[in-house]
C-alpha cells in the first residue's frame, strides 16, 4: 500500500465519527433552569444544582457503555428528544434510549437530574 494511504486509513481509524460520539450537551444550563423552576413552583424539596449535575453525570458514564449497541436512527431521534425546547440533558437521552429497545437496561430509577420527564407536585 502506498505511504501516504496508509497514513490516511491510520488517522481515519483514530477519528470517531460525530454520529458514532456521544453527543456533548451543555447540562449546567439546563441544571440551573430546573433548579429554578423547582424555586418557582414551591416544591418543599427542590432539587439541588449538584444533584442535579450528579444524576446528569451519572446518566452520562451509563451512557458510555451501551451508546453504541444502539442504530444510529434511535440515537439520532433520542438525541433529538434529549435536546428538544433547548434543555438537553442526559438522563432523557438515556431514558429515551432505555424505552426503545428493552435488552440493554441500567437504571435510571434514582436519576432525575434537568429531566422534563418529572412528574409534578401534588
Amino acid at each position: 500500500m502506498h505511504p501516504a494511504l496508509m497514513a490516511v486509513a491510520a488517522a481515519t481509524q483514530l477519528v470517531t465519527p460525530i454520529s458514532e460520539a456521544i453527543p456533548k450537551l451543555n447540562v449546567e444550563v439546563t441544571c440551573r433552569g430546573s433548579v429554578e423552576a423547582d424555586k418557582a413552583m414551591g416544591l418543599a424539596l427542590p432539587q439541588t444544582f449538584d444533584k442535579c449535575m450528579s444524576d446528569e453525570n451519572s446518566a452520562r458514564q451509563q451512557l458510555d457503555a451501551i451508546w453504541l449497541s444502539y442504530s444510529p436512527a434511535v440515537r439520532v431521534q433520542c438525541e433529538g428528544e434529549a435536546t428538544a425546547a433547548g434543555d438537553p440533558s442526559y438522563v432523557d437521552l438515556l431514558t429515551c434510549l432505555q424505552m426503545t429497545d428493552g435488552s440493554v437496561t441500567t437504571s435510571t430509577a434514582a436519576l432525575k437530574g434537568a429531566s422534563r420527564k418529572r412528574k409534578a407536585p401534588n
